[in-house]
Order: structure tokens, then C-alpha cells, then sequence
């Protein structure tokens, strides 16, 4: 038993947790049941790691490059604030364990196991589950996994280790399987059968907003973000690295202003002597930069493992498909609306944290960047893609509130605030502090109903559309002949 464990514990530090070896598995092993030679079969593998590895450096550099500016504001005010962000979330669980719970989260790795085997075996009898996706996001899981360990600890203090475990495998195991699978249709749509659905953070503001979009623009009179073309010297915005890069320098030019070249020397952002002008131009610039490397990794390594998948699909899980990392998307529609989404919703954000300071809340929050980016990027790629730019708009900028409140509640109910921490992002604004309510009151009976109710959404889904819902994933150009047949 103890060597399974300690293989296991090797997997799941090395691969499962590592997404581009994950995904470029995942690749493999579908050529390989799809009987291509192992020279494909190795090709595949490769092409997705490293596009996989690219993403990485994308999303990393935007992360690394305008975290500290955002954080940097707390500084300069000398805020005593939470900060949202999976990173940081992350940190202040691990500070405040031993302090608060005289724990620590050492057995992360078994509960990986448990939850990733509840969302497999949910998907291996999806007949009954109408679960169709499985979460292979490892870094954001840990990230979950984290703040779940905390809110279970904080209802049962005294549970052991094995019990705890347990509930959080159900819950987490129920989340996982049951928000991926929420993206399903929307993913599809918004790819034309790309073969994969979103597993991150904001599963349920995706399906959502997608909903209240789609409502939105019911008469189909609101153009998406691609099907506008601006006039005369508007017409440079057309292009998504100038209209990024503009915007930008607006939006971060502002903030690199208000905490001052003073305060960006002291604190090592700029060198001494070195230009503020061009320090603003360049840090602006690099934004355009960053995402640029982050869609072409997307690119990579998707058309890999949506080839690659149809072999997992047919042998080992009919039917299923991979939840991956929310950048997915951003290859798809138009590349101007992850800009969009992530003005409006620091907007939002910004606001929520202003309305908080007036009223004097208990709770300070402080906006990180991969809520504020990835979130409200993500959220606005599908909005454009089914309300069109007023979707785009709206609801990111709404997104944006919710993280906010819903953190600063949720942050102080739990009793995290004091790390300094929270992960922050739209599920875990929502979604979670609902959860963490229910099961500090109802203890076990809290537990039941929540993973009830979350297993409860499929068959819903599969009610409402029993017609579709497996031929989406199935057969999808199927699936689009006869919605256009229906137009």
C-alpha cells in the first residue's frame, strides 16, 4: 500500500499537478488509443507540452509583470487589506493552519486522488450522472483544494484527518465534476466543437452570464466584438495588439502614475536613473506582449488534444470531455474582448472596493490580478460570444462587484481575513461562501445537501435539453445541422 501511495504522490506532484505534462499525457495516451505509431503518439505528446509550457509563459508574465503593481497600491496607502488572488489564498492558508487549526495540509496528494476518482466514476456512469467532463486543471485544483481544507476545518475542528478528507473528496470531487460540466455547451458553442469544456475557478459565472447574455440579445441585434469595424483613424483599434496596448497604457500609465516614481524606486519596480516615461510604456506594452505568447500557446496545444482526446472519448470514457485551464478560450472570438472583460471588470472591482472604504467595512479587499484578469477575460469572451459587446461589458463589470463582496463576507466568516489572503474568484465568491455557510450550520446534513444539490444541476441540464445534450459532445457537427436546421 505504501508504495501505490508513494507512487501516486509521485504522479501527482510531477504530472498531475504539473498541467502541461498532464495535458501532453492526456495526448498521448488518446493517439496511442487511437493506434497512431509511437512516433505520432510522442509528436503529439511534445507539441501540446510545450504549447501548454507557452501558455504558461503568457499567463506567468502577466501574472508576474502586474501583480506587484496592483499589490503595490496597498503599500502605498498602507492598506490593511485581504488580497484576491489563488496565490495568495493559497499562502495564507498555509500561515494560518498550524496557528488556527494546529494543522497542516500535508495530504493534499490523497485528496487528489479521492476527488478525481468521484469525478471520473461520475463520468464513467454519465448515463445516470449526465456528467460529461473531467477537471485536469491540477494547479488550480491544489489552489481549491487549499481553501476547501479550511472552510471544512472551520465547520469540524475536531474531525480527524481521514473524515476530513472524505468531505472534502465528496465536495470538491461534486464541484469539480459538476462546474466543467456546466461549460460543456457553451464551450462548444463558442468553439464550434473544439472537444473540450473550461475548468478553473469561475465554471459557474460562465454558464451564468452565457445564460443571461444569450436572454440579453434574444432578438440577435447586438454585434459581437468581431463583426465591428471602426471608421477612419478608429480603424487602428481594430487591430487587437494596438487596441490592447492602448487601452492598457491608459489603464496601468494611471496606476503607475498614482503610486509615483518615488515609490517605484524604492520599492526596486524601477531602477534608479532609468527612465519613469518609458518604464510605464514598456510595462504597458508588455501586457500586449504576454498575451500574444499566451493564444499562441493555446493554439498549440489545444488542436493536440482535441485530435488527441477522441481516443479517450471512444475507449475509456464514451462521450467525456477534458476540462482545461480558462485561457482555452481565449483563442476563440475575438481577442479584443479578453481586454474588454478585464477593464470592466478591475472596474467593477475597483468600485466595490471603494463602496467598501466608505462604509467602513471590517474587511478591506485588495484586487489581485488573476481574478481581475482571468475571471472577468473569461467571462467576456463568452458573454461577446452569445449578447454580443454589451455582454461583453456588463457582465464582467458585475463579476467584478461580486468578487469583492463576496470575498470580504466570506473572508471574515471564515475567519482567513488576518492572513491577509483569499483566492477570490467568481465561484469562490459565490458558490463557496454558500457552501461554508451551510455545512458550519448544518454540520453533516450540510455536507449532504450540498453535494446533493450539485449533483442535482446535471439532471436539470439533461431535463431541460434531453434532445442535445449528449450529441453535443458525441457528434457536434450533428448537433449543428440541426440547430441550424431549427434558425
Amino acid at each position: 500500500m505504501d508504495i501505490l501511495l508513494k507512487a501516486w504522490t509521485y504522479f501527482a506532484a510531477n504530472v498531475l499537478t504539473q498541467p502541461a505534462y498532464f495535458i501532453g499525457l492526456i495526448v498521448f495516451i488518446g493517439y496511442s488509443l487511437l493506434r497512431r505509431p509511437f512516433h505520432e503518439s510522442f509528436a503529439g505528446f511534445i507539441k501540446a507540452t510545450v504549447g501548454y509550457l507557452v501558455l504558461g509563459v503568457g499567463s506567468g508574465g502577466l501574472v508576474n509583470g502586474f501583480r506587484p503593481i496592483l499589490v503595490g497600491l496597498k503599500d502605498k496607502f498602507n492598506l490593511s487589506a485581504v488580497v484576491i488572488d489563488p496565490y495568495f489564498g493559497q499562502n495564507a492558508v498555509t500561515a494560518g493552519l498550524p496557528e488556527t487549526f494546529g494543522r497542516t495540509f500535508s495530504q493534499v496528494m490523497v485528496l487528489l486522488l479521492i476527488a478525481m476518482t468521484l469525478n471520473i466514476l461520475l463520468v464513467a456512469f454519465r448515463k445516470v450522472t449526465k456528467i460529461r467532463s473531467v477537471f485536469t486543471t491540477g494547479h488550480v485544483q491544489i489552489q481549491q483544494a487549499s481553501i476547501a481544507f479550511w472552510i471544512i476545518l472551520f465547520a469540524f475542528p475536531e474531525l480527524g484527518d481521514t473524515s476530513i478528507l472524505l468531505l472534502m473528496g465528496a465536495l470538491l470531487g461534486a464541484y469539480w465534476a459538476v462546474g466543467s460540466n456546466l461549460t460543456v455547451e457553451i464551450t462548444q458553442d463558442l468553439t464550434e466543437g473544439g472537444g473540450f469544456c473550461i475548468a478553473h475557478q469561475q465554471m459557474f459565472g460562465l454558464f451564468i452570464f452565457s445564460k443571461l447574455a444569450e436572454r440579453m440579445n434574444k432578438k440577435g441585434q447586438s454585434k459581437r466584438l468581431e463583426d465591428i469595424h471602426l471608421p477612419g483613424f478608429l480603424s487602428m483599434f481594430n487591430e487587437n495588439v494596438v487596441a490592447t496596448s492602448v487601452l492598457m497604457l491608459l489603464f496601468f500609465g494611471t496606476i503607475l502614475v498614482v503610486l509615483g516614481q518615488d515609490f517605484l524606486i524604492a520599492n526596486k519596480f524601477l531602477a534608479e536613473g532609468k527612465s519613469f516615461l518609458f518604464y510605464v510604456l514598456t510595462t504597458s506594452l508588455n501586457f500586449a506582449v504576454y498575451l500574444s505568447i499566451l493564444q499562441l500557446g493555446v493554439r498549440m496545444f489545444v488542436t493536440e488534444l482535441t485530435a488527441s482526446f477522441q481516443g479517450i472519448s471512444q475507449k475509456l470514457l464514451p462521450g467525456a470531455v477534458p476540462g482545461i485551464d480558462c485561457a482555452a478560450a481565449y483563442g476563440f472570438g475575438s481577442p479584443n474582448a479578453v481586454t474588454i472583460g478585464f477593464l470592466f471588470g478591475a472596474l467593477g472591482q475597483f468600485l466595490a472596493i471603494i463602496t467598501l472604504i466608505v462604509l467602513k467595512s471590517p474587511v478591506l479587499i485588495i484586487a489581485g490580478f488573476v481574478p481581475v484578469f482571468f475571471d472577468n477575460a473569461t467571462i467576456a469572451v463568452f458573454a461577446n460570444n452569445k449578447g454580443g459587446l454589451r455582454a461583453a461589458m456588463l457582465f464582467p463589470f458585475i463579476a467584478g462587484l461580486i468578487q469583492v463582496f463576496g470575498s470580504a463576507f466570506v473572508v471574515e466568516f471564515i475567519g482567513l481575513a488576518k492572513y491577509g489572503g483569499y483566492l477570490g474568484m467568481f465561484d469562490w465568491a459565490t458558490v463557496w461562501p454558500v457552501i461554508a455557510v451551510s455545512v458550519k450550520y448544518l454540520g453533516f446534513i450540510g455536507v449532504g445537501i450540498c453535494v446533493v444539490a450539485l449533483l442535482a444541476i446535471p439532471q436539470i441540464q439533461y431535463a431541460v435539453n434531453k434532445e442535445n445534450y449528449f450529441l453535443i459532445t458525441d457528434d457536434y457537427e450533428a448537433y449543428a445541422a440541426k440547430k441550424n436546421a431549427k434558425k
